[in-house]
């Protein structure tokens, strides 16, 4: 589950985006340049080979660890698109191009919004899209809707099997979450059932109403933050904190988290883009990335706790300042703001940002680390408590000393 959000201005386009996926499905960020390709050359996907392109686009990627495909990423060229799930009427297939697939391939071949959605159609039609796109559950499979942005517009393409609609976003805000929302494509294909267990509706009325109001980068993060104007994620049992846009897992019926957030501002001849590169934007920090200087966060992630990793690193903030969030989360947040708003006005080198921003994590961890070893308190619902516990024994994940 996820949500998408751009805003539209004179000579400026600000995208957003929070990927919403199982808990431990770590999630990297991977830069990957031009490439030149002989005639004949194909590209094997998640499930699928499909024919390659003889020139691809340099591109920086957010992908679920297991993908080929990515929920969302930028080319050279400033093409970003996200990627949401949707249900609809129309059958699922067991094989075919995943909605990740889509848009990794797309942001290689295109060069502004008309040619991504072009390439989109051309590809749904071609090849189909299916498979199954859950990390826990490989059967779960769902079909896609796409929020593309270039420097100077943006467009809306939804799906449902082969059928698609697309809506041209040319002025103010336009968010997509996980249902259906061009009205007639929507009241054709849609499947009102598992969109309403989604909570889509009540998300993306919050990331509409907010998105008319951005005027920068920071407006984008608090959205990616909010929960659902709460001060700390509000669980239901049916589907944990679904019903906000900053996600967190707990469910007894269905679950996710994000797991990755991104935000870009793209205006001819600047491109700016900040990616998390870990969970919970409630706990991270917003770094600068640029398509042409890749940084190294470790190695390759899994499902399993590595410390060498910048994604799992921050788990150990990410789950122990979640156990109490309105008593643990302001004892870094403020912090975290005034950095990250120093890295909106003025982005530094990347690798610098990534290095300062895992010192300070690690710091952060630290501290609430000790402080929950101390007063040993939990104040989730148990539910949502045995569901971590599950989810961090499955990670390997260390436990906090003390807490209950």
């Amino acid at each position: 589950m996820c949500d998408t959000i751009v805003h539209v201005d004179d000579g400026r386009v600000m995208f957003a985006k929070n990927s919403d996926r199982d808990p431990n499905e770590a999630q990297a960020l991977e830069w990957h340049p031009a490439r030149v390709y002989p005639a004949g050359t194909s590209v094997r996907c998640t499930y699928v080979e499909v024919p390659q392109v003889a020139r691809t686009h340099a591109t920086v990627l957010s992908r679920p660890f297991w993908m080929w495909g990515a929920e969302m990423g930028t080319n050279e060229r400033g093409v970003t698109i996200g990627n949401e799930a949707v249900f609809t009427r129309q059958p699922y297939t067991d094989t075919g191009l995943t909605g990740m697939d889509l848009l990794r391939l797309t942001l290689e071949r295109a060069a502004d919004t008309d040619e991504a959605v072009s390439t989109l159609i051309e590809l749904l039609e071609t090849h189909g899209q299916g498979g199954g796109c859950g990390h826990e559950d490989r059967g779960f499979t769902y079909h896609n809707s796409f929020l593309v942005a270039d420097p100077h517009r943006a467009a809306v393409l939804e799906t449902a099997g082969s059928r698609w609609a697309v809506e041209e976003v040319t002025e103010g805000a336009r968010s997509i979450s996980n249902g259906l929302t061009i009205p007639a494509f929507a009241r054709q294909h849609g499947d009102r059932l598992r969109t309403r267990v989604s909570a889509c509706g009540m998300r993306r009325e919050r990331t509409q109403a907010a998105g008319q109001q951005v005027i920068g980068p920071a407006d984008l993060a608090a959205i990616l933050r909010d929960h659902g104007g709460h001060d700390a994620p509000d669980y239901s049992p049916i589907n944990g904190a679904m019903a906000a846009p900053c996600m967190h897992a707990g469910g007894l019926i269905t679950a996710s988290q994000t797991t990755a957030s991104w935000i870009s501002e793209l205006a001819p001849g600047a491109h700016r883009h900040w990616a998390t590169a870990t969970a919970a934007p409630c706990t991270s920090l917003f770094k600068p990335v640029e398509v042409d200087t890749p940084v190294d966060l470790g190695p390759a992630l899994t499902d399993r706790f590595d410390p060498a990793t910048t994604w799992w690193r921050h788990e150990r903030l990410h789950r122990v300042a979640l156990r109490d969030p309105v008593r643990l989360l302001p004892r870094f947040t403020s912090e975290r703001d005034g950095l990250e708003a120093t890295w909106f006005a003025s982005p530094p080198d990347p690798a610098a940002a990534f290095a300062e921003a895992d010192d300070r994590t690690a710091r952060w961890a630290a501290d609430v680390d000790a402080e929950v070893a101390a007063a040993g308190r939990d104040v989730r619902p148990r539910y949502v408590q045995r569901y971590w516990r599950v989810r961090d024994r499955r990670a390997g994940l260390p436990t906090v000393i003390g807490a209950r």
